[in-house]
C-alpha cells in the first residue's frame, strides 16, 4: 500500500515543551505594565515626529520584553517559541502575503470607520515620523519594520500561539492568538488590520514551525503601512 503523504505540521512544539500558561501569564503581565507605563510617558514626548519614532521602537520592546519574562519562567529551548530555521521561499512567501495583509486590512479598516462612525488617525504620529526626512524614514522603518515585528511576534506567536496550538485545534489557536493581537491594538481601525496580520502569521506559523515566516508578513505589512502614505501625500497636489 502507498503510504500517505506527511500531515502538515499541527504545531510548532508537543504540549510537553511548547510554553505552557505560566509562560503565557507572565507574558501578559509583563506586556500590560509595560503598555501602561508607555501609555503615561509617552505622551509627554511633544513633537508628533519623535512620539511616533518611539512609539514604533517601544512596541517592539515590549514584545520583547513580554517574550524575555516568558522564557525566564521555565528557559525553554528557543525551538519551543518557534526559533527554527526558515527557508529563504517561505520568508518571500511571508512578505508578499504581509503586504497582501495590509491591502486586505485597509478595505476592513475602512468599513470599521464607516460602521461605527470613528474619527481620527490612530497612527498620525507613526506617519509624522515616517515623514520627517530621510532619518525620521530610517528610523521608522528600522522600529517599525524590524524590531516592532520581531517583538510583537515573538509574543503573541512565540509565546501565546505555540501555547494554545498545544492545547486545541489549529483553527481554533490561530484565530484565538490573532483576536488577542489585534485588541492589543485597541479599538480602532487599527484592529481590523492587526487581526488579518495575526491570522496570516498565525497560520505561516503553524505550517511551517518557523516564527520568522510571521515576522516577516508583519514586516512586510508595517513596511508598506508606513510607506503608502508618505508616496500618496507625493502624488497628491499640494494646496
Amino acid at each position: 500500500m502507498t503510504p500517505s503523504p506527511a500531515p502538515a505540521v499541527r504545531s510548532p512544539d508537543t504540549r510537553a515543551t511548547a510554553p505552557g500558561w505560566p509562560e503565557v501569564f507572565v507574558a501578559a503581565v509583563t506586556y500590560l505594565l509595560s503598555f501602561a507605563l508607555v501609555a503615561w510617558l509617552l505622551p509627554t514626548v511633544g513633537d508628533d515626529a519623535v512620539r511616533g519614532v518611539l512609539g514604533l521602537l517601544v512596541s517592539g520592546l515590549m514584545g520583547l520584553a513580554a517574550f524575555g519574562a516568558a522564557w525566564l519562567v521555565r528557559r525553554r529551548g528557543a525551538a519551543a517559541f518557534g526559533f527554527r530555521r526558515a527557508r529563504p521561499a517561505q520568508l518571500g512567501l511571508g512578505l508578499l502575503l504581509g503586504a497582501v495583509a495590509y491591502v486586505v486590512g485597509t478595505v476592513l479598516s475602512v468599513l470599521f470607520i464607516v460602521l461605527t462612525g470613528f474619527s481620527g488617525n490612530v497612527q498620525a504620529t507613526y506617519q509624522a515620523g515616517a515623514a520627517a526626512g530621510a532619518l525620521g524614514l530610517v528610523l521608522s522603518i528600522l522600529a517599525g519594520a524590524l524590531l516592532t515585528p520581531l517583538g510583537e511576534e515573538f509574543a503573541f506567536r512565540g509565546v501565546l500561539t505555540s501555547a494554545l496550538l498545544a492545547r486545541m485545534p489549529a483553527w481554533a489557536a490561530i484565530v484565538l492568538g490573532a483576536a488577542v493581537f489585534a485588541l492589543a491594538h485597541g479599538i480602532n481601525p487599527v484592529l481590523p488590520t492587526a487581526f488579518v496580520v495575526g491570522l496570516v502569521s498565525g497560520t505561516l506559523f503553524h505550517r511551517t514551525g518557523s516564527i520568522w515566516p510571521s515576522v516577516a508578513v508583519h514586516a512586510g505589512n508595517n513596511i508598506v503601512a508606513l510607506l503608502v502614505p508618505l508616496v500618496v501625500a507625493a502624488l497628491l497636489p499640494s494646496t
